[in-house]
């Protein structure tokens, strides 16, 4: 490994480790999960004993790649006998993967999915740069968290190629704020009860376009339906991308 290869391994690999501790403080698991040691070939990632469940994802945003997180059967099985019924795995542990995208800038998650392990890990191979990380409990290994980024490259007939996607439809969604909530707090809900967000009154709603932020602005009524008054539109990569920027 040359000296500018070995750098850029431990720049991403601190960065990756950043993303996995995220992940780590949501996965549902008895004790603490703590990084170990990152790796950065696909054939050497260590995976918890019996490991038969992966979430995949995409990220989009200023960050572009794919994240794994592999599970321990422990943790499957939490899921499955949760005090609120069986939950989806994928559904569960978005969440784990939002807290990781989020340490990589404004990045969003899209498309998650249960795969199997090896699989998932498979499909992140010759695509960019990529990096692994055990999350240890103790001497336990309860997790794998993997993260490739696709470097990018120059995109010269980028309009050109955008003509071709005119008439493409795609799933636009306005948001207006976020919570978390454990389980317990779930469970005692009741009818009248007011879920607070996370974002001011006066804030602005987001515009997203496949999951992707593009721009934000004011909910409006319009003719007994809601709409959304365009202030601000979102400059990122994903937003020049899409022709918006």
């Amino acid at each position: 490994m040359s000296t500018d290869t070995s750098q850029d391994f431990q720049t991403v690999s601190a960065v990756v480790t950043a993303a996995a501790r995220a992940a780590a403080a949501l996965v549902p698991a008895t004790v603490e999960l703590v990084p170990g040691t990152p790796v950065n070939d696909p054939d050497s990632v260590p995976l918890p004993p019996g490991a038969a469940s992966a979430v995949s994802a995409g990220l989009s945003g200023e960050v572009s790649g794919d994240i794994v997180l592999v599970v321990s059967p422990d943790i499957v099985e939490a899921l499955s006998n949760s005090p609120v019924g069986r939950m989806d795995v994928a559904t569960a542990l978005r969440p784990a993967l939002e807290a990781a995208a989020a340490t990589l800038g404004r990045v969003r998650i899209a498309s998650e999915r249960v795969e199997e392990p090896v699989a998932a890990l498979d499909g992140m191979r010759d695509k960019g740069m990529f990096v692994a990380v055990p999350l240890m409990a103790g001497a336990e290994h309860q997790a794998t968290f993997a993260l490739q980024v696709t470097l990018p490259t120059a995109q010269p007939q980028q309009r050109g190629s955008l003509d071709l996607l005119r008439h493409v439809a795609m799933e636009v969604t306005v948001e207006i704020g976020r919570t978390r909530m454990t389980v317990q707090e779930l469970l005692s809900l009741h009818p009248g009860e007011v879920v607070e967000l996370d974002r001011a009154a006066s804030a602005p709603a987001d515009l997203l376009v496949n999951g992707t932020l593009i721009a934000r602005g004011e909910v409006v009524v319009v003719d007994e339906d809601f709409g959304l008054r365009i202030s601000e539109i979102v400059t990122d990569a994903a937003a020049q991308e899409l022709g918006v920027a």
